[in-house]
């Protein structure tokens, strides 16, 4: 597959060290020669230097017959533009956009094919942002992954004493929860893997991934451990673009503080904010 990377930072450097293979035709474009030089030293890829959204370094790139372009520079505009510019000139068949700002988010329709043409928006933000909302709403987890548009959830728990299924062996889930289709995916005792068979019996420490719906997850959790209290107050050290996304989701069922170092930004993060306490000063 020929692939085309737009940005070299830390995102894209990853995503090219992750996609690079003899299956693999990368080329990296970038501003930045010396960072791209050092790129190229590690990897086998191609570099470009220049303007990521522009046409003759697009084409210079290989647009022209590239199966697929990753923009994740540190611009937004500059991505959107370059998918554009690869849909429109040379009709790369497959676009994804790294985008930060929330606003896209609100407006989806400026990114179908009559528009910036972004077939796939990866917002990493908003990702991590999930992810810890997801924490703070089951404090029991040790991870909380969500499948298909959110209908199916992956929870890893720590199994301890007391549980209702510690002792007793995988079968006897349909028995405990008769009404509830859930599935142990795997255990790790000891930091090893068990393949889970229904004969395994679950012992207090074991890791254990369960994948359920995402209304019954709770009541399944219920059977390995003790409930914790629900988490009620939150400080936040930092208003950065994850830390004002994470005041901005929980602030109206949970009690938030954000702690904010920079005035200016304190002050943009108190008037956009409708219940979380803003707070200048240094998180630490």
């Amino acid at each position: 597959m020929k692939i085309i990377i737009l940005g070299a930072g830390q995102v894209g450097t990853s995503v090219a060290e992750s996609l690079v293979s003899e299956a693999n035709d990368i080329t990296v474009v970038d501003y930045d020669g010396e960072r791209l030089a050092n790129l190229q030293e590690r990897l086998d890829l191609r570099v470009v230097t220049g303007n990521a959204a522009s046409p003759s370094i697009l084409d210079r790139a290989g647009a022209a017959d590239a199966d697929l372009l990753i923009a994740v520079t540190q611009s937004d505009q500059t991505n959107l533009c370059a998918c554009r510019v690869a849909k429109t000139l040379f009709n790369v068949p497959t676009r994804i956009a790294r985008l930060r700002a929330a606003d896209y988010e609100d407006h989806p329709q400026l990114l179908d094919d009559t528009n910036f043409a972004v077939d796939h928006s990866i917002c990493p933000e908003q990702i991590v942002t999930d992810y810890i909302r997801k924490l703070i709403e089951f404090p029991e987890a040790l991870q909380v992954l969500e499948f298909a548009d959110g209908m199916v959830t992956m929870i890893a728990v720590r199994a301890i004493e007391g549980g209702l299924l510690v002792g007793k062996p995988l079968k006897t889930i349909p028995l405990r929860l008769p009404n509830i289709d859930a599935r142990i995916a795997a255990i790790f005792r000891h930091e090893q893997p068990i393949v889970p068979t229904g004969d395994t019996v679950i012992e207090s420490g074991d890791e254990v991934f369960i994948i359920a719906a995402s209304s019954h997850i709770r009541r399944v959790m219920t059977e390995l451990r003790r409930m914790d209290q629900p988490i009620r107050r939150v400080i936040i050290a930092g208003g950065g673009n994850i830390g004002f996304r994470l005041a901005r989701a929980i602030e109206r069922s949970i009690n938030v503080k954000l702690i904010e170092r920079d005035r200016r930004r304190a002050e943009v993060l108190a008037g956009q904010l409708s219940r979380a306490l803003v707070l200048r000063g240094d998180g630490t």
